[in-house]
């Protein structure tokens, strides 16, 4: 049980006070201390036993346990009869590889306690709780203040996922529409990347409803102080919606001009082909006509006809060449 128990404390009037170190004796302490105290647990990757034990303790509902401990959920919110259950994703970013991970977090909210539920090592919320810790005026309005900042601090790394893959995005559009020949695996590295956005858009789009509905006020456990924040929250992800949305619609673009410019580069490459054949084709037919067998021959019997044919030939040749290049076949 120590194993998935990140931390577990009580907190009265936004500050850290000695307790009960166990979660069961910690919550009734909360509740007896009054509406100015709660307690906050932080699990991690709890297994279906091990969260089926605090369950009985919190009066968490059994559908919303199961969310918890599967993980893999889409984002969400939803409302029980003794506690409000909220799965959001968290993503990680690495510019260098290309790779976009992610990870979950679920929060619990009921009458005196705030539980957080996270899955996946890199989380941007492992330093959450000291950094409110500093903030005793933010804590003191109880679980909906670690709600909004476990929110806040999600969004706010959207935000910067977001910027980042922005100027990768740049950069490989410049790769795309820089001078010369296309690159081979330029279409694999858009379609790589719209595969990142993917994976984004599952963490940021189905987040934005849910958002909304903690903004509004019409859930409960979420103090009416909180509700300004939460709607700068969902103005934040909504912003980094459409920049996702406007990311995803730019690089189908460049994939068509990609594709557009490996088109031209075949004709190109097709015409230069069939340009160098009609240069060849002429000597070519010229030496198969004098090559049969024919006894009437023009100028066959001159001493200069061999000389006279192979000049022919190359002013033939040279007025192609000359005309092919005129129109940039060669």
């Amino acid at each position: 049980m120590a194993r998935m128990i990140v931390d577990c404390a009580i907190y009265r009037d936004g500050r850290r006070v000695e307790g009960p170190k166990d979660y069961s004796d910690a919550l009734a302490f909360a509740r007896a201390a009054g509406e100015d105290s709660f307690v906050w647990i932080g699990l991690f990757e709890p297994t279906t036993e091990e969260l089926d034990t605090v369950s009985e303790e919190f009066g968490l509902h059994p559908l919303a346990v199961e969310d918890a401990v599967l993980a893999r959920q889409r984002p969400k919110l939803e409302s029980y009869q003794d506690s409000l259950f909220m799965a959001l994703k968290t993503i990680d970013y690495h510019p260098g590889g290309h790779a976009v991970t992610t990870g979950e977090v679920m929060i619990f909210l009921g009458d005196g306690y705030v539980m957080t539920v996270r899955h996946g090592r890199e989380s941007p919320l492992s330093s959450l709780r000291a950094n409110l810790e500093q903030h005793p005026e933010i804590l003191g309005y109880g679980p909906s203040a670690v709600l909004h900042s476990v929110c806040d601090t999600v969004v706010d790394h959207y935000v910067d996922v977001a910027a980042s893959l922005m100027s990768d995005l740049d950069d490989l559009e410049a790769a795309v529409f820089a001078p010369g020949r296309p690159s081979s695996d330029t279409a694999g590295r858009i379609y790589g990347f719209k595969r990142q956005l993917v994976t984004v858009r599952k963490a940021t789009a189905p987040l934005l409803e849910p958002m909304l509905g903690l903004a509004r006020g019409d859930m409960p456990f979420i103090r009416a102080e909180a509700l300004p924040y939460l709607r700068n929250v969902a103005d934040h992800l909504a912003r980094t919606n459409d920049q996702v949305e406007g990311m995803d619609r730019l690089l189908s673009d460049i994939l068509s001009a990609n594709l557009a410019q490996v088109s031209v580069q075949q004709n190109n490459d097709m015409r230069k082909i069939s340009a160098w054949a009609a240069l060849a084709a002429v000597p070519t037919m010229i030496a198969g006509i004098y090559g049969m067998n024919f006894e009437h021959m023009p100028e066959l019997r001159q001493p200069w006809g061999y000389p006279g044919v192979l000049a022919l030939m190359a002013v033939v040749c040279l007025v192609l060449h000359r005309v092919f290049k005129k129109h940039d076949w060669l």
